[in-house]
């Protein structure tokens, strides 16, 4: 998908032409593996590291575009969002020094990622999810302006047919609809390639496949989204949803999600993988631009098979079939999706070891899975590590049901290190990288738990964006000082950081957002007694579908019960509600909020959506509390 000149197929010729080339490049790679074409005497590994640009705040900063210029590097390239980047490590043959080949790289280039960026007034960050992210940063106006990518999302969305909608549920519990594809772009992820023999494919990628949850549970990284606790690796949940292109209303046929685990293991070859995906997944956006793979293989080159890679680089598997050329050599590669960014690079190029070997070691301790393992049970542990991490069982062969901590230190670390060995990987660097994944289960500590773990340390009484910069704050200082992540200390949110300025500037940074609202049609007394009970003077009204409507006050209380009495039980809420109150939008300045309410001299501003509904209360004892922390500081200073 690195092409950027390609267009959305949307009409019957284009997607006629379009899935020529597929099946054409499709009929070629079979004559390649027929052939044996494919590259088997080599084995090397790659990545491709994502991660996040953040403001002084700590926010996300729409600067890829400068820090491209910036860093000038022909590994650095553009991710969806804006606030997103990637850059692309050089291929290490799987031997030897290469692990530490792979840290070396990925110390330079993240450096150079973070100076760039800071020459251009920003950051930059290694994390699953940014949790300084709102819903807000992720309009189109973030989209990052290539063609490949507007294409990619006009597709989706005709698919789709209406709004991406997202449902999850952890600790807390997160439903939120969208227009676009742009939820894709609060995942960050280290992916990584191992290139293995064509004749190997299908051991090895089902072995890929069984290991996918041990691996993950053990690198989980992304426990927050708009400040709700979910699920310990919620990019997984969040990328199927965001690029979901299935129809809700068709709940009797059963579709398969564009991102997924897959279907059942591969036979004989990777043939398999290309055809499923050719089959069960319409093209979205195609090229004009095609080399015909026969004359390529006629002419002794081997073909690109753009049309193929193009089209299946729209289907995201978890574990991922890719087709590459190195030195004019065809291969075969596995890239394992699942790994998030961070929490440091040490920490990433451990998960990449700990997959690597444990691919190896695990085919040659278990031989194909498909003959002793059932499908569906690696699928749903593999949910179960996106959901609990450290904290799933997992059930395992001869129907064992063992504990993910358990599994990777008895059973599967040992067998990561003996694939290792068994690649000619240095002994030294085996042992430090595999200790750093031994030690962080052993501790329980993995990036998602420290995220957790800081925030419930935090004071109460602090801004959601306050405790949500800290961690970035913390987690770049950390990144910096090259410890893994399991030693770092907790994010603290000292007193200077809690009433920055900054973490003020706008509403939704200290809005209410538990809101206790009454419906037009209930009792007055209702909203008197909500008053009496959570200590408040002012009780929103909404309607069926969360629209305000209303807002009834301490003030227009006291005038009710003083004219008719406490005797007047019948009473609806609509009959003394102001039906038109002043709101602010959750984005707005906070000196924007502070004017209105002076100039309408209200004590309150209900805080709606584009659609009208509510998401939040800001009050005039808001306003007290930021007034009062930020005199108190000066008066420190």
């Amino acid at each position: 998908m690195g092409e950027h000149q390609v267009t959305a197929c949307q009409d019957g010729e284009q997607l006629r032409f379009f899935m020529k080339c597929v099946l054409r490049d499709l009929q070629a790679l079979e004559e390649m593996l027929a052939r044996g074409l494919i590259e088997s005497d080599k084995s090397r590994v790659g990545a491709e590291q994502e991660l996040f640009l953040v403001d002084s705040r700590r926010r996300p900063a729409p600067l890829a575009l400068q820090v491209l210029a910036a860093a000038d590097d022909p590994h650095f390239t553009t991710e969806l969002a804006l606030f997103n980047l990637e850059f692309n490590l050089d291929p290490f043959d799987f031997r030897g020094g290469c692990l530490r080949s792979l840290l070396r790289q990925l110390e330079e280039l993240h450096g150079k990622a973070r100076a760039a960026a800071r020459r251009v007034g920003g950051d930059a960050v290694l994390i699953g999810i940014l949790p300084t992210l709102r819903k807000e940063d992720l309009s189109l106006e973030a989209m990052t302006p290539i063609p490949r990518y507007r294409a990619l999302a006009e597709a989706m969305g005709r698919l789709r047919g209406g709004e991406f909608r997202l449902r999850l549920k952890g600790v807390d519990e997160l439903n939120v609809k969208h227009d676009s594809m742009m939820l894709e772009a609060c995942n960050t992820s280290f992916q990584v390639h191992l290139q293995v023999p064509a004749e190997e494919f299908a051991r090895l990628y089902n072995v890929a496949q069984l290991v996918a949850a041990p691996v993950t549970a053990a690198a989980v990284n992304s426990p927050l989204l708009f400040g709700r606790r979910l699920w310990r690796e919620t990019r997984l949940a969040l990328f199927q949803q965001s690029v979901d292109t299935r129809k809700a209303d068709l709940h009797q046929r059963e579709f398969q999600p564009r991102v997924s685990f897959g279907t059942a293991w591969v036979k004989d070859s990777v043939l398999e993988i290309y055809r499923e995906d050719v089959a069960r997944f319409r093209a979205l956006i195609g090229s004009e631009d095609y080399e015909d793979p026969f004359e390529a293989l006629a002419a002794g080159r081997a073909p690109q098979l753009f049309a193929l890679r193009l089209h299946t680089g729209t289907v995201y598997r978890w574990n991922r079939a890719c087709y590459g050329i190195s030195d004019g050599r065809p291969h075969l590669r596995i890239e394992n999706r699942l790994l998030p960014a961070g929490p440091s690079l040490v920490d990433e190029v451990a998960n990449a070891a700990f997959w690597f070997g444990l691919v190896h070691g695990a085919a040659a301790e278990y031989g194909d899975p498909a003959e002793r393992f059932s499908f569906d049970d690696a699928r749903a542990n593999l949910l179960a590590a996106a959901r609990l991490g450290l904290d799933a069982q997992f059930t395992w062969f001869d129907g064992a049901v063992l504990p993910a901590a358990e599994l990777i230190l008895g059973q599967l670390l040992p067998l990561a290190r003996s694939g290792l060995d068994a690649c000619g990987i240095d002994p030294a660097d085996a042992e430090r990288f595999l200790a750093v994944v031994r030690r962080r289960v052993e501790s329980g500590r993995t990036g998602a738990c420290w995220q957790l773990s800081s925030l419930a340390k935090m004071p109460v009484e602090a801004s959601a964006q306050a405790k949500a910069a800290a961690l970035v704050e913390a987690a770049i200082r950390h990144q910096a000082e090259g410890r893994p992540g399991h030693e770092w200390p907790p994010a603290e949110l000292g007193e200077e950081a809690s009433v920055a300025p900054e973490h003020y500037a706008t509403v939704d940074s200290f809005m209410t957002t538990d809101i206790f609202t009454v419906h037009e049609d209930e009792l007055v007394d209702l909203a008197a007694s909500l008053m009496d009970w959570q200590h408040i003077r002012h009780v929103p009204v909404e309607d069926d579908d969360h629209r305000l409507v209303g807002l009834v006050t301490h003030r227009a209380l006291l005038r009710h019960f003083s004219r008719r009495g406490s005797a007047d039980a019948q009473v609806p809420v609509k009959e003394i509600m102001a039906t038109d109150p002043v709101t602010i939008a959750a984005g707005a300045p906070t000196l924007e909020a502070f004017h209105l309410m002076r100039r309408h001299k209200v004590s309150c501003l209900p805080v709606v959506d584009e659609r009208g509904r509510l998401v939040g209360i800001v009050t005039d004892h808001d306003f007290m509390g930021i007034a009062g922390k930020l005199l108190e500081r000066k008066l420190q200073e």
